[in-house]
């Protein structure tokens, strides 16, 4: 029996790709959320599922059982409400969403003491494991300046974007400490300062995502890069995550834990 999966954001772009990418996977999608002042609302999810398909609904239209996971692609203003939906229907979440606060990540843990909660600002399996690659140089090269450039499309609102931001996040964890003890934020004027890392943000035209991590010394450098082409990667690995995280007991985890990678790591050592 397919995985029944309920999204949230369902008419907005990564929201329309996870609808494809599950029709691809064999998952049934059961529920497909939209905001109060959504004007897709009552409408088939698929132009040809108007007599009888799934159609976009409100969140405190869910029922009980309708739906065994939810992937979360609204915006950050949404979270708590959508946490209380997991919790109300006792189901696992995965949330995608970018451009999250202190406060929101407080929501996040305190929703995974009670269901599994899978939070994944991107959910490509070749930037999960790019993380573990820049952790792994930040380590070892531990005097070279960091700077991370990130590139997409005019339309996105926040900037580093959360993917950049979780790649300064796995440096500075690589040499020890904190991101924002080290971080210099979007690079300005003024001199670099000794084991910073920097950001800079590029925000043009049709862009999906574009990440490097550059490593400089004196002579030589280091250029660490993940380029998407096509958005329907990051909607495959949020469904693939979502099978994963419906397996597992209350507690918060990432794409590395559904990739198993501190294992892999320690058989390769």
């Amino acid at each position: 029996m397919s995985l029944k999966v309920g999204i949230l954001g369902a008419s907005g772009r990564m929201g329309q790709a996870v609808i494809v990418a599950a029709k691809r996977l064999e998952v049934a999608v059961t529920a497909a959320v939209v905001s109060q002042q959504s004007s897709r609302y009552g409408q088939p999810i698929r132009a040809n599922d108007a007599d009888g398909g799934v159609c976009f609904q409100h969140a405190d239209e869910l029922q009980a059982g309708q739906v065994e996971v939810l992937i979360d692609f609204s915006l950050p203003q949404a979270l708590s409400a959508n946490l209380a939906l997991a919790q109300r229907l006792q189901v696992p979440i995965v949330v995608c969403t970018t451009g999250l606060g202190e406060s929101h990540q407080q929501a996040l843990d305190q929703a995974a003491t009670k269901i599994p909660v899978l939070y994944a600002a991107n959910t490509s399996v070749g930037m999960t494991l790019l993380r573990q690659l820049v952790q792994l140089t930040a380590a070892a090269l531990p005097h070279t300046d960091i700077e991370i450039i990130e590139a997409h499309h005019s339309a996105k609102r926040d900037g580093p974007s959360g993917t950049a931001l979780a790649l300064g996040a796995s440096a500075a964890a690589g040499r020890g400490v904190e991101l924002t003890d080290v971080s210099a934020g979007v690079r300005g004027d003024g001199l670099r300062q000794p084991g910073s890392i920097g950001f800079a943000v590029v925000r043009a035209a049709d862009i999906i995502g574009e990440h490097t991590v550059l490593f400089a010394q004196p002579g030589e450098r280091l250029e660490l890069t993940h380029r998407v082409g096509d958005r329907h990667i990051f909607a495959q690995g949020a469904v693939q995550a979502a099978q994963w995280l419906q397996q597992q007991s209350a507690g918060r985890y990432s794409m590395a834990d559904m990739l198993q990678l501190k294992a892999l790591l320690q058989d390769l050592l």
